[in-house]
């Protein structure tokens, strides 16, 4: 049997990212050492493209990783994983998707390879220290939030922090409320 048979009978013949039906082919997911029916995904055009960055993303569209994310391929969650990824420093749904989602220890350790060497972006704490997606913080000063009237306090431990396409910036919920932190206010 062919990879693409496979995956038309593994997806029902459908996008297994956001279940369109037509324009569908094999995309496989990086990286690839030998083809492989399981580390590849049965996707449509318009995701297929947003995922490869040969056009912009369309947040809306992307709704739809609430639902794939729970698949049981490891490379179709691969894929929802790196795209929440991708979205989440401008969208709070994704980052919220992003809290939610569980990958096994290997499924997660190939989802963040690729978008480890793509990273070029290094953000550092008050110390010189860098930061990963996941990691805690420690807040070194008292912080007054736009836009509100919460004051975060200095030793506040702030949990599984996002990171920004703004190396000066990540993100992290304090009291609830997910809020834009400056890495010099803070310590690992």
């Amino acid at each position: 049997m062919s990879i693409e048979q496979a995956l038309v009978e593994r997806s029902n013949n459908q996008c297994e990212l956001c279940t369109a039906t037509e324009n569908l082919s094999v995309y496989e997911v990086p990286p690839v050492t030998e083809a492989h029916s399981d580390k590849c995904i049965y996707t449509c055009q318009t995701c297929k493209d947003q995922v490869e960055g040969t056009t912009d993303i369309t947040p809306t569209h992307w709704h739809c990783l609430n639902d794939s994310m729970w698949s049981q391929t490891p490379a179709v969650q691969v894929v929802a994983y790196r795209m929440l990824t991708r979205l989440a420093a401008d969208n709070g749904w994704a980052q919220d998707a992003l809290d939610m989602i569980y990958l096994e220890e290997d499924t997660l350790a190939w989802a963040k390879k690729v978008l480890a060497e793509n990273d070029d972006i290094k953000h550092v704490d008050s110390n010189g220290v860098v930061l990963q997606a996941g990691d805690t913080v420690t807040l070194i000063k008292d912080l007054d939030v736009k836009g509100s009237s919460l004051t975060a306090k200095r030793g506040t431990a702030v949990r599984n922090i996002g990171l920004t396409s703004n190396p000066e910036h990540i993100e992290g919920r304090v009291d609830g409320q997910r809020i834009v932190i400056l890495t010099k206010f803070v310590k690992k």
